[in-house]
This record gives C-alpha cells, sequence and structure tokens, in this order.
C-alpha cells in the first residue's frame, strides 16, 4: 500500500496535489506549509468548478512535493470569492511567498495566471486558507 493510500484511508476523499505549476515551485510552497509560513491559496473560480470534487470547508487535502512525494496533509477551514484587484495585504501575508507583501503577490499571480492562460484584474479568484493536520 502507497503511502497515498495510507492517508486516504485515514483522510477519506482527501486529494492529492501540489502547490503551484512546476516541480520547483511545488517544493517551495510545500515548504513553506510545512514550516506554517503558507496558510492559504488561491486559484481561479473556473479551475475551482473544474475539480471533482470542489474543495469545501473541513476537507483534507495530501500536498505532494515536485517528486510527487506527499509531505502534509492540510484541512481547508475557510473559502471566500474574491477579485483579484481586491486581495488584502492580509491574505498575501498568508500565502507566504517572496517578502509577504501584496506586490510580490499580485506580480507572482499575475505571471502565474498569465501562464494558465485566463489572467484579468477582474477575475474571480476562491481564497482558500488552511491548518497543517500532520506532517509526513
Amino acid at each position: 500500500m502507497s503511502l497515498i493510500d495510507e492517508l486516504n484511508a485515514k483522510y477519506p476523499d482527501a486529494q492529492a496535489w501540489s502547490f503551484g505549476d512546476n516541480p520547483e515551485m511545488a517544493n517551495e510552497l510545500a515548504s513553506l506549509v510545512v514550516k506554517g509560513v503558507k496558510t492559504a491559496s488561491c486559484g481561479s473560480l473556473a479551475s475551482f468548478q473544474a475539480d471533482e470534487p470542489s474543495p469545501k470547508i473541513g476537507s483534507y487535502n495530501i500536498v505532494l512535493d515536485g517528486q510527487g512525494t506527499p509531505v502534509c496533509v492540510i484541512r481547508v477551514v475557510s473559502l471566500r470569492l474574491v477579485r483579484f484587484s481586491e486581495v488584502t495585504e492580509e491574505f498575501a501575508r498568508k500565502e507566504g511567498e517572496g517578502d509577504l507583501s501584496l506586490e510580490y503577490w499580485r506580480r507572482e499571480h499575475k505571471a502565474f495566471f498569465t501562464r494558465a492562460g485566463f489572467f484579468s484584474d477582474d477575475m474571480e479568484l476562491v481564497a482558500e486558507e488552511f491548518v497543517v493536520s500532520e506532517i509526513l
């Protein structure tokens, strides 16, 4: 039985995934989660709606590093809808990336969503906050 299978037995319906869009980013962001620096994330509303099943408050997720190895389990504690242009400094800090500033957050997330092919200042994001349930 794989570690993901064991974790799915412990956390039924948990989805396993990595942050970001490349292995290096996945490693960096997973490390920030384990260290307790990153306690939030966001994604486009369109990608949130396409996920099966969509994350919901109370759901567990298995965070993978860039090599697909589980590093921790997180639990969603908050979900809210916000436009890209309305993300706050507080939320940017909770994302835990770079220098923790809103300017850094905007620059890096604009680049991320542009690479994905769907950036606009008024795009709707699902802002998610989470807690670490288990470090592996």
